[in-house]
């Protein structure tokens, strides 16, 4: 397809073109914003060799019973109503790999982008929560 006809196409479908332009636009500034915001998603053996190799601090925002029904190993269980960037499980953390996760990986995206605004360098979270964590075939410990 030369210019020429690029321009005539454009010229006979301008609301599909104008759809074109906006959707490329707006595909452009979602990652440029992704790559920006100081926070990344993980997948689950992304997540296992942070843990191995960083020691990195895991903490699930789980309520308790579905803690107590299956984690990630060396997961600590914060409440995501009581989580909190200053509180006394992350004080000495800042400078440390920090990786939230929940249940679907939803609470854990806003608790990250908390977390990097608390000045958290290392911030992460599992995507997909630990369902996806499960779908690897990863192993989840029982009760606290």
């Amino acid at each position: 397809m030369n210019f020429e006809e690029l321009q005539a196409f454009v010229g006979r479908n301008p609301m599909l073109s104008l759809a074109l332009v906006g959707l490329t636009i707006a595909l452009i500034v979602t990652e440029v914003a992704r790559l920006f915001r100081g926070y990344r998603a993980l997948k689950p053996a992304e997540l296992t060799r942070l843990i191995n190799s960083e020691n990195a601090l895991v903490i699930d925002l789980s309520p308790a019973v579905d803690f107590e029904k299956g984690h990630i190993a060396g997961s600590r269980n914060v409440a995501l109503a009581k989580f909190d960037p200053a509180g006394k499980l992350l004080a000495n953390a800042k400078a440390s790999p920090v990786v939230v996760v929940c249940r679907s990986g939803n609470a854990s995206a806003g608790a990250a982008k908390t977390l990097k605004k608390a000045g958290f360098e290392q911030v992460y979270w599992l995507d997909g929560g630990v369902a996806a964590w499960q779908m690897a075939e990863l192993p989840l410990i029982k009760g606290r």
